[in-house]
């Protein structure tokens, strides 16, 4: 197959039926185009394949923009065809995206089978993996299936009750169901293990269309549906999956080099029993509010350490304002979905204030997984047709920035300092961000009014430094509800600083961002792991074999894509382990044995 990209066409040329306000793909069309750039007849394409479509909204003349695969009726004529353009960078072969099994499993006793703890996106790409390749995975997922998990956060949201276990960061399908359901990233990835999270995301009902668009996005109704599936293939296969298991601690073996996993002491939070789980392979794909988990992990000794993430505001527009932004006078054409943005502003005290997780035509959730603490996130549907666009607004903050001291860690761990009364100056406790994050969200809850209400200030009175009192033309999505205040205090200075001086500034860059009637939500600070469970190129712990940190939660992913991209190397790495196979495009070994 031949790779052609850059074939634009004109919006009055993309393929659109109004009855149904859905977008078709104007193949005849790119067939023409495509024979004219590669100087052949339309008759010569035996079929054409749209990978990839794009806007182009940086001139006045809105184009499509589409990169094709096409298969020639003669199969001579393509080696021809791409020795005649080599020297082009716009035309080439297709690459094989076909993802391949990297082994077959033997027949495993029970005590052998690998592990996959939480049912997130990584999770279910690395049991899905597994699975296909024969490995019968035992699956532990701390919260409850997707459905019964979706009842408990509505009840959070409409009724103010909060059920730890089972939340918008906590059950089958993780943090991701409940957000816009983004399926894109900036991830390197040679392999395309990309295109295999899409190919069975479609599998089991996504929209087909995010094959090819090139910001694709699901929506949490349809994710819902798509995760029930894939539970559904990984069953089939042989694997198990069970619901409601926190894994209480993991047992180790040995010392220094030795140290390998033996098994996982599983607690049933339906039955209140524990028991012991042989293994000596767990994936652990636990995301980014396991914070139990990390203490866990740091009182076993498993090699961690604190990382840099972002903490910040929702803000909310009207979509239509951020579609007049981006598309200008093509706002609102019906093959044009809701506008998106991404803005970054460098503030003169040395912090970088950046948009986060954006989501057009969406709302802002109650996101919160601990007891009087708020912490706010944003969701889409797949329709992206809600009146409001909400993206976080966040400040990068560093381990420089955490707590170091013992009364702080004793408030936030239940009395347990974890030694950081001991550490050196320039050491920065692996925990100190779970204490950072606690102290912000406790507080946003108490500015709230003590009712899972959110701290919230229009745009104007943040900036001039006073609380609000009422509403402007901005209705916020927020449930529970906002709670009216001043927001100086919910952050600390530097961010408010920082956050102050962006907002003008990105007025600048997008027409009307920094309208004085746009609503801030306090506070976001769930947008990535606090911590770093660190791993080898074997994608196992670097002091502990046989616990493979994975996804968002061990800092290896950053989105439901990266996520499931990631799922899939650890599902590799582990079947590497077990037959003792070379990792793929690595050149590294497994550790070898089926134990």
């Amino acid at each position: 197959m031949i790779r052609i990209a850059e074939l634009k066409l004109p919006l009055s040329q993309v393929g659109y039926h109004p009855e149904n306000h859905s977008e078709y793909l104007p193949t005849a069309k790119l067939t023409q185009l495509a024979a004219e750039r590669l100087e052949i007849a339309p008759a010569d394409i035996a079929q054409l394949q749209v990978h990839k479509r794009s806007f182009d909204a940086r001139k006045s003349a809105l184009l499509a923009v589409y990169i094709v695969d096409i298969t020639l009726n003669d199969p001579a004529q393509e080696a021809a065809v791409l020795a005649r353009f080599a020297d082009q960078a716009h035309v080439g072969p297709t690459p094989d995206m076909a993802w391949k099994p990297v082994g077959q499993a033997p027949e495993l006793a029970e005590g052998e089978r690998p592990v996959v703890v939480g049912f997130g996106p990584c999770g279910i790409f690395a049991a899905l993996v597994l699975a296909q390749m024969g490995f019968k995975p035992i699956v532990l997922e701390r919260g409850k299936q997707v459905r019964e998990r979706t009842k408990d956060t509505w009840r959070l949201w409409r009724q103010r009750e909060l059920t730890p276990e089972s939340n918008v960061q906590f059950g089958e399908g993780g943090a991701g169901t409940f957000s816009d359901g983004k399926l894109y990233s900036q991830i390197k990835d040679p392999r395309h293990l990309g295109r295999k999270v899409m190919t069975e995301f479609v599998q089991h009902g996504a929209p087909e269309e995010i094959l090819y668009a090139a910001h694709p996005h699901i929506g949490t109704f349809k994710l819902v549906k798509v995760v029930e599936g894939m539970r559904e293939e990984i069953i089939r296969l042989g694997g198990e999956i069970r619901f409601s298991q926190r894994v209480a601690d993991v047992h180790i073996e040995g010392e220094g080099e030795e140290r390998q996993l033996v098994g996982l002491q599983v607690h049933d939070q339906a039955t209140g029993e524990s028991y012991h789980l042989p293994t000596r392979h767990a994936v652990m794909a636990l995301g980014h509010s396991a914070r139990d988990s990390f203490a866990m992990f740091y009182e076993r000794g498993v090699a961690m350490e604190a990382k840099p993430f972002s903490v910040g505001f929702r803000i909310e527009h009207p979509q239509s304002v951020i579609d007049q932004a981006r598309w200008g006078r093509h706002a609102g054409h019906p093959l044009l979905s809701a506008a998106d943005y991404k803005l970054v502003h460098h503030a003169q005290n040395g912090r970088a204030v950046y948009s986060f997780c954006m989501c057009p035509g969406g709302t802002v959730v109650a996101a919160t997984s601990e007891p009087e603490r708020v912490v706010t996130n944003g969701m889409s549907q797949y329709s992206r047709a809600e009146r409001n666009a909400n993206a976080g607004m966040v400040c990068a903050i560093s381990p420089e920035d955490y707590p170091r001291d013992a009364k702080s860690f004793a408030w936030a761990f239940d009395g347990k300092t974890y030694g950081v009364e001991d550490l050196q100056d320039g050491e920065f406790h692996p925990l100190a961000g779970i204490v950072f994050q606690r102290q912000l969200e406790s507080k946003a809850f108490l500015l709230g009014g003590r009712d899972y209400s959110a701290p919230g200030q229009l745009v104007g009175d943040f900036v001039a430094g006073k609380a609000s009192t009422a509403f402007g033309k901005v209705e916020p999505s927020y449930k529970p509800g906002i709670h009216l205040t001043n927001l100086h205090h919910a952050l600390p200075a530097y961010a408010i600083e920082a956050m102050r001086e962006a907002l003008p500034a990105f007025g600048k860059k997008m027409r009307g961002y920094d309208m004085e009637d746009a609503v801030l939500t306090g506070v976001e600070t769930r947008t990535s792991s606090p911590v770093k469970i660190g791993r080898g190129a074997d994608f196992q712990s670097e002091n502990t074999r046989g616990l493979y940190p994975a996804g968002e939660g061990a800092s290896y992913a950053g989105g439901i894509l990266s996520a499931g991209v990631d799922g899939i190397k650890v599902g590799e790495a582990v079947a590497c382990a077990m037959l003792g196979l070379e990792l793929p495009s690595s050149g590294v070994r497994g550790s070898g044995g089926a134990a």
